[in-house]
């Protein structure tokens, strides 16, 4: 998954800054063939926020199974929300938005572990406080599975981001321990651009209270009951990679459709919501034919407080208030294709973010083709990005040093917003591009409705993606190849 693309002034402004500084690497580990995935871990959570303290407590009981190979004598579970807190090496928000994103100064935030219950005990550890380590009290064989309960309570900062109090809405994503990739083993720091988290599909429970002023746009279905001056939001989502809410006592609400499942747009501003909503409706039910069917049993839309374009989370998608007109489509095609580009069809956005954000812009770019009523067309989309990525190209054969144009890296590797963008986006979208205009359209689609239905709820390594393509046209693997090694002349 990913945040749409930052603006191309600010990003070009902060690589050429950053790119002789170089940037943090970390080690890569494969993600293919290290789980199951056939049992899904289960997640019970019951959660109050308090506006007056900016705090989120909460007790949730993780039954986990073990879909490895090997026996387990620790579970890890990443605390996304210690990225926030001061000191953070690894912090959320890059130099470049932060003035933007911190729109009342520094603010910090954190999350604090008490007590984890059905566990021989647990620690805070990770690269960067970023990891809740649990000893559990006997060992988890493969196939079995454990039930572990933890108290925690975050403290949320001000700030315009993906969890936290914005100005106008309260973001709460990554707020909970979440057990790590690869059965609870592979771990992850934060990154300041593109999607660190990287996890498997799992059930999901949420009991949510908080007052009544306020209105929820929350990943699965569920209900809303009001009593006392507070509200409680009792919420399902079955085989979902994430959850996550955005909270706001200035939503509006826009209810639609497509092919039978319901389509909600809470927006604050907009200026023309309905068509907003048409674009959410259009594109889930065009992905929907071109694709495989949506998986999940609704949709939402919701406009908050972002310092980038747009966001995806299972049957959630944000975008940013302060969007142009003419933006707004692109990036609701955007973050609705990545329902079937990372919430449907995983992949591990650390290491190769092109899988997921390259398809998305590729989706979105035929679905504007095929609605020239949104003001583009695929050419334009495409043109669009050769230009940006040519300039890029430009700009990195004066200035770089032994940089190379690999798409295959850690977010960690890329030196900033403007790197990642060219390389990932616009890059992503111009391999596939080559690989339409060599196949042709029957077989682009054809590869790429086996992918969504062959990894459905799993995380797929790059390899299943490429041999997709590559079992439909001999040239296939070697465009991938001469794209991902950065050898290709654009």
């Amino acid at each position: 998954g990913g945040t749409s693309r930052p603006r191309e002034e600010d990003c070009m402004k902060r690589w050429i800054c950053g790119a002789l500084c170089g940037a943090l690497a970390l080690g890569t580990l494969g993600i293919a063939g290290c789980a199951k995935e056939e049992a899904r871990s289960r997640y019970s959570m019951t959660l109050e926020y308090v506006p007056e303290t900016r705090t989120l407590g909460g007790e949730m009981t993780a039954e986990i199974v073990n879909t490895t190979d090997t026996a387990r004598e620790t579970l890890g579970f990443q605390l996304w929300a210690n990225a926030y807190r001061e000191g953070a090496k690894y912090a959320p928000v890059s130099e470049l938005f932060a003035p933007a994103a911190y729109y009342g100064g520094e603010s910090y935030g954190g999350i604090e572990v008490t007590e984890v219950t059905g566990a021989a005990g647990f620690r805070v550890a990770g690269a960067d406080e970023n990891i809740l380590e649990v000893t559990l009290a006997e060992p988890l064989y493969p196939d079995e599975s454990v039930s572990l309960t933890m108290t925690f309570t975050v403290t949320l900062a001000a700030v315009d981001h993906r969890l936290g109090v914005g100005e106008n809405a309260v973001t709460l994503t990554g707020f909970y321990p979440v057990l790590c990739a690869c059965g609870g083993t592979q771990e992850h720091v934060y990154a300041d651009l593109g999607d660190p988290f990287v996890s498997e599909c799992a059930d999901y429970e949420v009991v949510f209270t908080l007052p009544d002023s306020y209105r929820v746009a929350h990943t699965g279905t569920g209900e809303r009951t009001v009593s006392d001056g507070k509200a409680t939001y009792h919420v399902r989502a079955e085989g979902v990679r994430d959850f996550a809410m955005v909270c706001s006592e200035r939503f509006q609400v826009l209810e639609g459709s497509a092919d039978g499942v319901p389509v909600t747009y809470y927006y604050l501003d907009d200026a023309a919501p309905a068509r907003t909503l048409a674009a959410a409706e259009q594109s889930l039910a065009y992905y929907s034919a071109q694709f495989t069917k949506y998986a999940y049993p609704a949709y939402a839309v919701v406009e908050t407080d972002f310092p980038y374009g747009g966001m995806e989370y299972p049957m959630l998608s944000m975008i940013a208030n302060d969007l142009r007109e003419e933006e707004i489509p692109l990036v609701v095609a955007h973050e609705t294709a990545q329902q079937w580009w990372y919430a449907m069809v995983g992949s591990d956005q650390f290491c190769e973010a092109w899988q997921d954000e390259g398809l998305a812009e590729f989706s979105a770019a035929l679905f504007l083709g095929a609605h020239p009523e949104y003001g583009t067309t695929y050419e334009a989309c495409v043109a669009g990005s050769e230009r940006s990525y040519r300039a890029f190209f430009s700009v990195w054969t004066q200035i770089a040093d032994g940089e190379t144009t690999s798409m295959r890296r850690a977010l960690t590797d890329f030196a900033g917003e403007y790197e990642y963008s060219n390389v990932v986006y616009d890059k992503g979208l111009i391999l596939f591009d080559r690989l339409y205009g060599t196949l042709g359209e029957g077989k682009t689609l054809a590869a790429l409705r086996e992918y969504a239905r062959d990894y459905a709820g799993k995380i797929a390594p790059p390899e299943a993606l490429i041999a997709c393509f590559s079992s439909r046209g001999n040239y296939a693997e070697g465009i991938f190849g001469s794209f991902l090694e950065g050898t290709c002349v654009i």
